[in-house]
């Protein structure tokens, strides 16, 4: 039997310190021989991050005495140096954060929007095909960016220290580098042929002549380190306005994108109210449309409830089958119905209520599985990515913030501002360039979810903070496209039904199911006997990579102590306390 344990302050990582990061997915199955998988601890505050020197930078923060916004504003600045596949100032997202002194949890919607000029066809060819190089890899795919405008709401209505205070150490790292490493390289590497047709881009991420870099090289980001000395001096301003809105404009529109200084300078951040459900007595709260993650995360919540899933087991055939039934059913009426409530009316309240959830029980059958054809989104009045990050923060006074944010896929558009050091996103992919056509993730959309300027469009981004007595209990969120919101569901699932610690919760296998195409994805993990009786209940199975990278942090409501964990299916991942 293998023994190990994360020590407090510990990467997740360190569980399988022999395992390449390539072999997450292959070598899953070696969750089931290990013993229990312990979280690191805390007495006092908590980082759980995708990267290990961002997570450092927010507990450095929280131990001068910064709170949670504090700390997790200064690693969303961060990971814009040292991930920077997801992490951004290019892209958006959101934010939620808990006052404990109020009691109330806040919604920061600071997603991009779509520019002055976009129009529902954009994304169609000669042929009226959607057209996903147009959406994807070009200066088209590239939406307003909302992260600066949201970092500074969230910093001055809830943060306590200076603006400049916690950009500084991301500056600092732009400016003296960061050490290479092998999770970069691969990265960069994956994606050199579309990274390298921006000569900004190749100036960033190669070396002279176009080399690669190599494991324990220094990555300086010159460019990036100028652009946040001007966000730090001037605010948001010094983004959306004067020379970086004019560079980021030049380079998007010369590669056929739409961005004008203007629509910078026009870019709004949204407080909305949170979506909020019940599940066995806890209260779970999260993102609003434009995610779909809060309401379905709550919808296929309700659901479940009705049926004794703790007593029928973890992963066990009864549960999984329960779950992709009705994830299916969520997952069509993602098509229908989600889009950016500015424009369309969505309903919220329906699709989050228990009694449409006892509609959704009557449709599934115990022992087959219903074909997606066969499903279509209910009758209702009124009617990312893989390469998306997520971090947990959580302070000694009970404040909390679950943030999810993303510039889409790895690297965004490959775009980048000659001169700024800023990666553009390729947001405008989630919008349904043609409805009834799926997107880069393989979703559904329909008309509310349509290209229309000033739109946000529709995301999968999960946030949630989960809370027991009106107190933060667990905090966590994942990366993940089309599959955030189900494994936000099992991170959930596993702690309140199945009673596993955050870790164990964290690490378990994951599955999921969202309609179309029709099946159920598992990772390495799941016993063979599960499959075949789920086979045998009319499920087609896809045996595919791991899923999602949860960053997790729960709080023990008796004694207080925060107990974290970094999901070990990414490399660099780190849950750090003090």
């Amino acid at each position: 039997m293998i023994r190990m344990t994360l020590r407090a302050g510990a990467t997740a990582l360190a569980i399988f310190p022999l395992l390449a990061p390539a072999s997450w997915a292959k070598d899953a199955a070696i969750f089931d021989t290990l013993d229990r998988i312990h979280p690191v601890w805390a007495a006092n505050g908590m980082v759980s991050a995708q990267e290990r020197l961002a997570a450092e930078i927010g507990r450095d923060i929280m131990e001068k005495g910064g709170n949670a916004v504090d700390a997790g504003v200064a690693v969303a600045f961060a990971l814009a140096v040292t991930l920077p596949r997801a992490g951004n100032i290019g892209g958006g997202g959101f934010m939620l954060v808990h006052d404990a002194k109020t009691g109330q949890t806040h919604a920061i919607d600071y997603r991009e929007m779509a520019p002055s000029g976009a129009s529902r066809d954009m994304f169609l060819n000669a042929a009226g095909d959607a057209d996903s190089d147009k959406s994807l890899y070009s200066g088209s795919a590239s939406g307003v960016p909302g992260t600066v405008a949201g970092m500074k709401l969230a910093l001055d209505k809830y943060g306590t220290m200076p603006w400049a205070d916690v950009i500084a150490p991301a500056i600092k790292l732009a400016e003296e580098g960061i050490i290479v490493t092998p999770e970069l390289v691969d990265s960069i590497e994956a994606e050199r042929e579309y990274l390298t047709k921006y000569p900004a881009t190749v100036k960033v991420f190669f070396k002279e002549g176009g080399a690669g870099y190599r494991p324990g090289d220094r990555l300086v980001q010159a460019d990036l380190a100028k652009t946040l000395k001007k966000i730090a001096a001037e605010g948001p301003d010094g983004f959306y306005k004067g020379e970086v809105a004019e560079a980021i404009s030049k380079a998007v529109q010369a590669d056929g994108g739409l961005i004008t200084p203007e629509d910078m300078a026009a870019y709004k951040v949204i407080e909305r109210e949170p979506v909020r459900g019940s599940y066995r007595g806890h209260e779970i709260v999260s993102m609003p449309p434009p995610s779909s993650g809060g309401v379905h995360l709550i919808q296929i919540l309700n659901t479940l409830e009705g049926y004794p899933i703790g007593a029928l087991g973890q992963n066990s055939a009864e549960t999984i089958h329960l779950m992709a039934e009705t994830m299916k059913l969520a997952y069509a009426d993602r098509s229908e119905y989600l889009g950016a409530p500015d424009f369309v009316d969505v309903p919220v309240a329906a699709l989050t209520s228990k009694e449409y959830a006892a509609d959704m029980r009557a449709k599934i059958d115990a022992d087959f599985a219903r074909p997606a054809a066969q499903i279509a989104p209910a009758d209702l009045a009124p009617y990312e990515s893989d390469q998306t990050t997520h971090f947990s923060v959580a302070d000694k006074d009970g404040n909390a913030v679950s943030n999810t944010y993303t510039i889409n896929m790895n690297y965004g558009s490959g775009l980048v501002a000659d001169g700024t050091g800023v990666l553009m996103n390729n947001e405008m992919d989630d919008f349904s360039a043609k409805p009834g056509t799926p997107n880069g993730f393989g979703l559904i959309g329909g008309d509310a979810n349509a290209v229309q300027a000033g739109k946000r469009p529709l995301s999968s981004m999960t946030p949630t903070i989960v809370l027991k007595d009106g107190k933060v209990w667990l905090v966590t969120g994942s990366p993940g496209g089309a599959r955030i919101i189900t494994t936000v569901l099992q991170v959930v699932m596993n702690v309140i039904d199945h009673g596993m610690n955050v870790a164990e919760a964290s690490t378990a296998p994951r599955v999921h199911h969202q309609w179309l195409p029709d099946e159920l994805r598992v990772e390495e993990g799941i016993s063979l006997d599960t499959v075949r009786i789920l086979q045998a209940k009319g499920h087609t199975i896809a045996l595919k990579d791991a899923m999602g990278s949860t960053q997790s942090i729960l709080r023990d409501p008796a004694t207080g102590a925060l107990y974290g964990a970094s999901d070990p299916r990414r490399p660099d991942a780190a849950t750090l306390g003090y």
